[in-house]
């Protein structure tokens, strides 16, 4: 393991640092308040595709790739400005939209649920085995994922000043129905939760939302679950890599997204923009009259395409605009 021992920089210093890798920063105190803005790592993230490169073989003889310090000829100070001016905006309307799809899960989740019972979240019966069997590995012994979804929301209860939960609280011993619980679940809970429905109300719950199968419904919450959490964390959308990317329909299942198939590199398979269209697959079944996808096609026009960088970085494909997912 190497030891870190790179010294400490005044912001002058950044600014320095950076011209002495090729980047023009234009005027230095201009640059010098955009780093004390946003701080100098949070800058070379978004400066990172900008940087030059060069092909190398490994050990074993294949073509690899190796990212350099210094920058591409005529890179910009202003080209990171660009970036995250359209990463912020991309940001806060993918927030949006996940708000509305949120919100729509937790009531379909109660509305599916609670016509078992008002407490079917408690019931073993309404989710899988697989969700109800503890973990009996003699190394690592664990509760059930069901028992331990329980614990993690009744901590979340436990923690609300909802009025509504304080009601409950009150006068019913803190058990709430599933209808009334939904409604102080994240994102994350509710994705856990699905993927531990039995086939029968996660198909249903599925259907609602005009998506074919329980798998891919579960593929595709975990994947807005992590995107959700990028966004509200103020990371960056683009050019990321997806840790969890949305499963892709075979074709034919959902035409306006065959494309999605025709991809066959990292970038596309893994980029932001296969969250993004299985957003704007989705929100229609919430909202038919919902104008978030025209909206966020002008924002995807608005991108700050450069010699280095174009839409391509969120895994879009080049005629993305001309695709009937697009053109509603």
């Amino acid at each position: 393991m190497v030891e870190y021992n790179k010294p400490w920089l005044s912001v002058d210093e950044q600014v320095e640092r950076l011209v002495q890798h090729g980047l023009d920063v234009g005027d230095k105190v201009r640059a010098g308040a955009l780093l004390r803005a946003i701080g100098y790592y949070r800058l070379t993230g978004y400066l990172y595709p900008f940087r030059e490169s060069e092909e190398y073989l490994d050990e074993e003889g294949r073509t690899r790739i190796r990212i350099k310090n210094h920058f591409r000829a005529g890179t910009r100070l202003a080209h990171a400005e660009e970036i995250i001016d359209f990463d912020r905006r991309l940001r806060m309307h993918v927030l949006e939209g996940l708000e509305r799809i949120e919100v729509a899960l937790r009531m379909r989740v109660g509305y599916v649920l609670g016509r078992v019972s008002a407490f079917a979240y408690e019931d073993p019966s309404c989710f899988t085995e697989t969700f109800t069997a503890n973990v009996t590995d003699i190394r690592e012994p664990s509760a059930s994922g069901h028992v331990q979804w329980l614990q993690r929301v009744s901590t979340r209860q436990a923690s609300s000043d909802e009025r509504f939960v304080e009601h409950f609280r009150a006068k019913y011993d803190d058990r709430m129905p599933v209808w009334a619980l939904t409604e102080i679940l994240e994102l994350g809970h509710l994705s856990r939760l699905y993927r531990g429905l039995n086939q029968q109300a996660a198909a249903e719950v599925a259907s609602a939302f005009g998506v074919p199968t329980k798998k891919m419904m579960t593929s595709w919450l975990a994947s807005l679950n992590y995107v959700r959490n990028v966004a509200a964390h103020h990371g960056r959308l683009f050019n990321r890599k997806l840790q969890y990317a949305p499963a892709r329909p075979k074709i034919g299942q959902i035409p306006v997204l065959d494309h999605l198939r025709d991809a066959e590199d990292s970038k596309r398979v893994f980029g932001t923009y296969n969250a993004l269209a299985a957003m704007a697959y989705l929100l229609p079944a919430i909202d038919p009259d919902t104008d978030w996808t025209l909206r966020l096609v002008t924002l995807l026009r608005g991108f700050p395409t450069s010699n280095s960088l174009s839409i391509e970085s969120l895994g879009a494909p080049p005629t993305w605009e001309h695709l009937d997912l697009w053109r509603t």
